[in-house]
């Protein structure tokens, strides 16, 4: 290895480089990070497009950077080196409660705290003192640290983007988490008390690379072979023959012309978010009764963060692209101080278990006064999980009772609460025809022991259950304010018409209405309702029960489903969005008799309603982007799983509760476990295909969308989606090329 004599020589020409050095290596610093997408923590998992960071190249290039970059199948063992160092100290200083002893001196930063302590660290520089000389005259400055490393190693100032670009994609877990930490963070993330930057990550991993492989310039070499030596052209023909296939099923499928006669105001409206795990259930319902069903982005259209007035927590509830504009205090619907007593009396139990469990000499005692216990509940949960499960509300019910919280929506202007009312409904199409009954359902997932629970719920609502939603908007349709105000935007909403809110658990298809305020001239209509709505979840739970390979029937498949959602050792507690392949935008009619599978997201949309395109560009630049989203994750992880999956969930590792590792030391994972899109190891469930749009438009309606967004000619130009447009005037389906011109669909 070099000797470490020259950094003292180099700290010189780094703090007195020249200006255009330091701006050149300010730029190649902020370029480095532009390969690396976002990955959020575990309590508000959101999907995300691993390789985002090559949506400006074609499709297929993307494939072949992609492999060079993160498919990584012989990285060199001094490289794996720095990754195990470099992951050591990622834990310790972004753990969030997890470990006993807390890493000293967080609060100074990333770089600061490291290196203040990895002078102590004998694995680095063991007998070798010139290292921690090196280290202890190392410059505070994250910017100075990279730039004294890269003198020290050899990097050429024409290489320096490329080789920080590799510091980042040969860990590519933590730099994804790094990513979401500095620039997509929640609120509550970016006044962390523990700070990082971009080039406090650099810093690191370089001044860890020149103690452990100051021969690391090689990694360039090494990576321009790997570039060379990628053939991508077989996967990526069958990619693009399976879509072809089954683009052209789709399209038959779809009905052409709206046979329905005229309307008659239906007994009820529901409006489910455009999850594709709504389309089964909104068909399903549809066959009960004279119901009505639409597709919406499941934070309906208010973006806003909830905080607890009881609690004092918040999150935000709407989609990342955007950023909440209020926020909204939600008071229980029952006695405040008898709420709160009894949720200070439930933490307090879980915070004392949780210190006899984590300190050093309680657990031996633990094991000795509640060993037996402990078991006999493991036990307990693993042979009834339906048993436990009604034991443990039963417990927790009696300390802190469950209660339907009340959202104040006075901390939205009355002008902003209508602009929100006629959004949600002139965007969806309802505008007339209104029913006595509408009920705005959000949704989430129901699972245990499940690290990857978030990713089940509602990504427009940023991985959270989407019920909040659902209330606010229901609270500002009521308004007869409000309503009056609709009027002058041509939207006359009948004075017998109520709003509802409810939720769609997604792990047991059960839709519990909140009806706690509901005038009691519905209540034989919402009680019928709910018999529906049972019915429909015996009959989707049959179905995705058969797709489980569960043999049941349809009596009895609600209850395999509750099963799967109380089971602790359950691994494939649902399939999430398994199998999503196309964003249909359009009028229920066209789909409303079409088994789509489970396969689509459904966005309600009439264009006659649209004359401007106003609401047809905010489908297109928001829904369908996450939508994307969510298919380039299912499909990346389907497509290498090591790479940009998570892995197992059997031997998955849960650190600083943030995230997840295989092992005891391997990279953050940052994708879909192999349960949630394997039938077996072997054996994909999911199949990987870009996303099919298609849009019930003319396409005059939508060429001046694209040619007005940079988003859209991006991921349509270079053959991200796929769009096709179902053209009503010239009744004729049509699909966009590369070059943005249309031609005929496969």
């Amino acid at each position: 290895m070099k000797t470490m004599t020259k950094p003292k020589l180099m700290e010189k020409k780094a703090n007195n480089m020249p200006v255009n050095n330091r701006y050149s290596l300010d730029t190649a610093i902020t370029n480095s990070w532009s390969k690396v997408a976002p990955f959020w923590p575990l309590r508000n998992l959101i999907a995300v497009n691993p390789i985002a960071g090559f949506e400006n190249l074609a499709f297929e290039e993307a494939l072949k950077h992609a492999n060079a970059y993160f498919q990584q199948k012989e990285m060199p063992e001094k490289m794996q080196q720095v990754n195990r160092q470099t992951i050591k100290w990622l834990q310790v200083f972004f753990d969030e409660g997890q470990s006993t002893i807390q890493m000293p001196l967080r609060h100074l930063g990333l770089i600061k705290s490291t290196l203040l302590l990895l002078r102590f660290d004998n694995q680095l520089h063991k007998n070798e003192p010139q290292k921690r000389q090196w280290l202890e005259r190392l410059p505070q400055r994250p910017e100075a640290v990279i730039a004294e490393a890269l003198l020290y190693l050899g990097t050429p100032t024409d290489e320096q983007e490329q080789f920080l670009t590799l510091m980042l994609t040969t860990l590519p877990g933590w730099a994804a988490y790094i990513q979401y930490r500095t620039n997509w963070a929640d609120p509550q993330d970016t006044a962390h008390p523990y700070p990082v930057t971009q080039s406090d990550y650099l810093a690191l991993r370089l001044v860890l690379t020149c103690l452990i492989w100051p021969e690391a310039k090689q990694l360039l070499s090494c990576h321009q072979k790997a570039l060379q030596n990628t053939d991508i052209s077989e996967p990526y023909q069958r990619i693009a023959d399976n879509e072809a296939v089954y683009q052209k099923e789709l399209v038959k499928k779809l009905v052409s012309l709206d046979v329905s006669k005229e309307k008659s105001r239906p007994t009820a409206q529901l409006i489910f978010c455009i999850d594709v795990r709504s389309e089964p259930f909104r068909r399903a319902l549809e066959t009960q009764g004279d119901y009505e069903t639409y597709g919406f982005a499941g934070f309906f259209g208010v973006p806003i963060s909830i905080e607890s007035a009881v609690t004092g927590e918040s999150y935000v509830s709407c989609p990342v692209l955007l950023k909440p504009t209020h926020n909204i205090i939600e008071k229980p619907n029952t006695s405040y101080q008898s709420y709160k007593s009894g949720f200070e009396k439930l933490q307090s139990i879980k915070k004392l278990y949780q210190s006899l469990k984590y300190t050093f000499t309680t657990p031996f005692s633990l094991v000795e006064t509640m060993g037996i216990a402990s078991g006999l509940w493991m036990g307990l949960k693993s042979l009834t999980p339906r048993g436990s499960a009604a034991i443990q509300s039963i417990l927790k019910n009696a300390i802190a009772p469950n209660h339907s919280p009340n959202p104040d929506i006075q901390t939205i202007p009355f002008e902003q609460q209508v602009t929100y009312g006629v959004g949600s409904l002139k965007m969806m199409g309802l505008t007339e025809n209104f029913a006595p009954l509408i009920i705005f359902c959000g949704h989430g997932s129901t699972t245990q022991n499940n690290a990857y629970a978030t990713v089940l719920d509602c990504g427009a609502c940023g991985g959270r259950h989407g019920a909040s939603n659902a209330r606010i908007l229901t609270a500002i349709l009521n308004s007869k304010k409000v309503r009056n105000a609709l009027k002058k935007h041509h939207i006359e909403i009948p004075e017998d018409t109520f709003f509802l809110a409810a939720e769609h658990n997604t792990t047991t298809d059960e839709v519990e209405i909140y009806d706690y305020n509901f005038p009691e001239s519905f209540a034989i209509q919402i009680e019928s309702l709910r018999q529906d709505l049972k019915n429909a979840r015996n009959e989707n739970s049959f179905r995705r029960s058969k797709e489980m390979g569960v043999n049941t029937n349809t009596k009895r498949a609600n209850k395999v489903t509750a099963l799967r959602a109380q089971d602790w050792a359950q691994v494939r507690p649902e399939w999430g969005l398994a199998k999503n392949a196309a964003f249909i935008v359009g009028p229920r009619w066209l789909t409303k008799n079409v088994d789509l599978e489970g396969r689509s997201f459904l966005h309600s949309y009439e264009w006659k309603k649209d004359g401007d395109g106003t609401s047809l560009t905010t489908i297109l630049t928001a829904p369908m982007v996450v939508a994307q989203w969510i298919n380039a994750q299912y499909f990346f992880s389907t497509f290498d799983n090591v790479a940009f999956g998570g892995g197992s969930k059997i031997t998955k590792n849960i650190t600083g509760k943030i995230g997840i590792m295989q092992g005891n030391a391997s990279d953050l994972m940052h994708g879909l476990p192999l349960q949630s899109v394997f039938k077996s190891d072997n054996k994909p469930y999911h199949q990987p295909m870009r996303l099919t749009v298609i849009v019930y438009a003319p396409k005059s309606h939508i060429d001046p969308i694209i040619k007005q967004h940079d988003v859209l000619q991006k991921l349509f130009g270079n053959g991200w989606v796929n769009l096709i447009c179902h053209d009503p005037n010239a009744k004729q389906k049509f699909s966009l090329q590369r070059n943005l011109t249309w031609g005929k669909p496969h």
